[in-house]
């Protein structure tokens, strides 16, 4: 087959036709790609500045150096020229909601929470919307994966990690049920003057309380788990056996020290083999505690006040350094208000991480590789090694970067996507009836 050299400025034009608000998604990729000349940053610290890339049957079959790597001609089917481009593995966002909640406002659209306090039953897979209008403007910043989780109570649910592309959830799913979100009782709460403003904090009653009942729910839990034969099935206890016998992940959500060193103090009094630590804003205080037991840290958004006024303005900013300086596992999380609309800027919280501290590879590492690591993908994406998924993104400058994070292709598993939205529909629509170039 004739091979095709395909220029960036045609590819981009091809994507600019299509005005569809909802990109329709991919179709399987029949043909070899070959990604040549670009600056190839692999997700795990290395760089290699004159790249090659082979894509085979929706898998990375060649990562190598363009000036010492021999081919033979006609061995893909397409190649498309990268020199001055950046490529990157597809970002990944942990601890997200994305495609749960459409308009916060309208009831009907949103299915991130549920009643009730103890909710491990409740399943993020088969609520995600891959019709989601959000999505297609996260995937635009190379947000291409996620880990799709619930919220609300003491146990929220149990959520799965998904690709941000396919016609329905079963399509999406890329790792169903990976773990379980426990949100550890707050020892203070904050205060809200009003719906604008937060002022100091206020001590929670109802603490001791509350940790009565989860560690009376967990340690039913464990001995229902253990016991093999049942008369009723109970589908709360049954939701838990994953991270009694670690095939799940046991997320505990928590910030303050104290809160922390409960959590896991209390957790690892059970028989649950991996714990991750979600939000963790007073980790960098308890390193050696957080090393010594293994727990990997989802740091919560950056782009957030200190956790008390009497911190650093920049407390926030520094945290992925100090936990990079300690030796803990971490990536990057987007959690926080109106947090589905806020998955976008994942790129932007490590480039803030690299301003203060991480080197720009390490901030890389914080939102692709260390996030694969975290929920259990890593032997499939994260990084742009042979035999993994072609989940990647090519941008014209900085990915990090607002101000050049210009993502020009992607794609998910091999399937190039459309890098169209609602955003970009509206921008053409208007920039044509004003006569903008």
């Amino acid at each position: 087959m004739k091979n095709t050299i395909l220029t960036f400025s045609l590819l981009v034009f091809s994507f600019s036709l299509c005005f569809a608000q909802q990109p329709i998604p991919a179709k399987p990729e029949t043909k070899s790609i070959l990604l040549m000349n670009g600056t190839v940053h692999i997700g795990n610290g290395q760089v290699i500045q004159n790249g090659v890339i082979g894509i085979k049957n929706g898998k990375l079959v060649l990562v190598g150096d363009a000036t010492t790597i021999k081919l033979e001609a006609g061995a893909y089917d397409t190649t498309i020229n990268c020199f001055g481009k950046q490529i990157y593995p597809g970002f990944i966002a942990p601890d997200c909601s994305l495609g749960l909640v459409e308009t916060e406002s309208v009831r009907a659209q949103t299915d991130v929470e549920d009643v009730g306090l103890l909710n491990p039953e409740l399943r993020s897979l088969i609520a995600f919307n891959t019709d989601s209008k959000i999505t297609p403007v996260a995937r635009i910043n190379g947000v291409l994966t996620g880990q799709i989780a619930p919220r609300g109570g003491l146990i929220s649910g149990t959520s799965s990690v998904m690709s941000f592309e396919g016609w329905n959830w079963e399509d999406a799913q890329y790792k169903a049920d990976d773990g379980v979100h426990l949100n550890w009782p707050e020892v203070l709460h904050r205060i809200r003057i009003n719906e604008d403003e937060l002022g100091g904090y206020t001590e929670n009653k109802n603490y001791n309380r509350q940790v009565q009942v989860l560690t009376k729910f967990f340690a039913d839990a464990q001995a229902y788990c253990q016991d093999t034969k049942h008369d009723e099935t109970n589908v709360k206890f049954e939701a838990m056996r994953g991270i009694f016998n670690g095939s799940e992940t046991l997320f505990i959500h928590a910030d303050f020290v104290k809160e922390i060193l409960a959590a896991i103090t209390t957790i690892k009094g059970f028989t649950i083999p991996k714990i991750v630590l979600v939000g963790g804003r007073d980790s960098w205080m308890i390193t050696d505690f957080l090393k010594k037991n293994n727990i990997a840290v989802i740091v919560r958004r950056l782009h957030s006040q200190p956790g008390t006024p009497e911190g650093d303005v920049d407390e926030t900013y520094k945290l992925p350094a100090e936990l990079q300086k300690a030796g803990i596992l971490f990536c990057l999380g987007t959690a926080g208000d109106m947090e589905q609309n806020a998955t976008r800027n994942l790129p932007f919280l490590a480039g803030t991480a690299a301003a203060y501290g991480l080197s720009p590879e390490e901030a890389v590492e914080s939102i692709t590789l260390n996030a694969a690591k975290v929920l259990g993908i890593d032997a499939q994406t994260g990084s742009l090694e042979p035999g993994k998924d072609a989940t990647l993104i090519i941008s014209s400058g900085d990915a990090l970067d607002m101000r050049t994070n210009n993502i020009i292709w992607a794609c998910i598993k091999g399937k190039a996507i459309q890098l169209t939205s609602v955003q970009t529909a509206l921008y053409n629509k208007y920039k044509d009836k004003y006569g903008l170039k």
